[in-house]
């Protein structure tokens, strides 16, 4: 990743480089037409050719990206988690967002956000591996969506239930 936020739960050395052809083969394991990019920044990585590779075989290409850098035009869906608060180098460059994610601390200048133009708002509570101040956060982030109703609530899932 271009960023080192301090709640990343990335594992970025266990990343193992490939081909596109080594890519989609894996990918081509599973009964879905869906590929997500995301783990670090994808934009690093991923590339028109690759993109290309997948959309032949009938796949629709999402990505969760920090928006700091530009992606391929291939990309089907757009997920931006901008870092502007957390790291000085993450001011977002992309042009289109279907859906804006902000990782939320109950901290946040949610105005910021605010004046982002996208198809989407979610407001996803930062799991500070603390059970009580997760508890805070969430709920902060409930009443946040509450008010301000063009926000969603996003919940990792796979974290609530234990899954790795």
């Amino acid at each position: 990743c271009n960023l080192n936020c301090s709640f990343c739960d990335t594992l970025h050395q266990e990343g193992v480089p490939m081909t596109d052809e080594q890519i989609l083969q894996a990918i081509q394991q599973y009964p879905t037409k869906t590929v997500i990019f995301t783990g670090g920044e994808p934009a690093l990585q991923v590339d028109s050719h690759l993109c290309q590779i997948l959309h032949q075989q009938g796949y629709r290409l999402h990505v969760e990206t920090n928006g700091t850098r530009e992606l391929p035009t291939e990309i089907d869906w757009i997920t931006c988690s901008p870092k502007m608060e957390f790291c000085k180098a993450g001011a977002i460059q992309i042009k289109h967002i279907d859906e804006l994610k902000v990782v939320f601390t109950n901290t946040n200048s949610m105005s910021s956000y605010e004046k982002i133009p996208a198809t989407h708002y979610l407001l996803q509570p930062c799991d500070t591996g603390e059970i009580e101040k997760n508890k805070i956060i969430q709920q902060a982030a409930i009443d946040y969506c509450l008010q301000h109703p063009k926000w969603r609530l996003s919940l990792q899932t796979h974290k609530i239930l234990q899954i790795q």
